[in-house]
C-alpha cells in the first residue's frame, strides 16, 4: 500500500509540474508516468536498504534513459521529459530545512540537512548525466553500423 501512495503521489506532483512548466500536453500523462516509475524504483531500492544517494543516482538514470526513449519516439525534445522525470526525486524539503536550521543558529544541522541535499542534488545530476552518456554511445554504435 505504501508504494502505491508513494507511485500516486509521485504522479501527481510530476504531472501538476508538467502544467506548471507549460510543456506540451501530449507528454503530461507519459512524462508523469516516466517520472512515477523512477521514483517508485527509488523506493523499491531504499527498502531493499540500498543507500539514499544510491538509490537517487539509479532512479535518476532510469528516469533518464526512459525519457530519452519516450522523447525519441514521441518526436519531442528531451529536456521536456529530463526535467520531469526528477521532480519527485528533488531536495526541496532537506534545503528548506537547512535554511530553517541555519536561521535557527543551529549550524550543525543545518549543515548536515544542506550537505544531504546538496548530494542528493549531485545524484540526480550523476544519473541525468550517465543517461545522456548511454544515449548518446549507443547512439554513436548504431550509426557506425549503419553507415558500414
Amino acid at each position: 500500500m505504501h508504494i502505491l501512495k508513494m507511485a500516486v503521489a509521485s504522479f501527481l506532483g510530476t504531472f501538476g509540474f508538467a502544467i506548471l512548466l507549460h510543456a506540451p500536453r501530449r507528454a503530461w500523462i507519459p512524462a508523469s508516468l516516466v517520472g512515477t516509475v523512477a521514483f517508485v524504483l527509488y523506493d523499491l531500492l531504499l527498502s531493499m536498504g540500498i543507500t539514499s544517494p544510491a538509490a537517487i543516482f539509479l532512479g535518476a538514470l532510469f528516469g533518464s534513459l526512459i525519457g530519452y526513449l519516450c522523447a525519441w519516439r514521441m518526436q519531442m525534445i528531451s529536456t521536456v521529459f529530463m526535467s520531469l522525470s526528477i521532480v519527485s526525486f528533488v531536495p526541496g524539503l532537506g534545503l528548506y530545512r537547512s535554511m530553517e536550521l541555519l536561521a535557527r543558529s543551529e549550524t550543525g544541522g543545518g549543515a548536515r540537512q544542506g550537505a544531504e541535499a546538496m548530494v542528493a542534488i549531485a545524484m540526480i545530476v550523476l544519473g541525468l548525466g550517465m543517461g545522456a552518456f548511454l544515449v548518446r554511445l549507443v547512439k554513436t554504435q548504431v550509426s557506425a553500423w549503419k553507415h558500414r
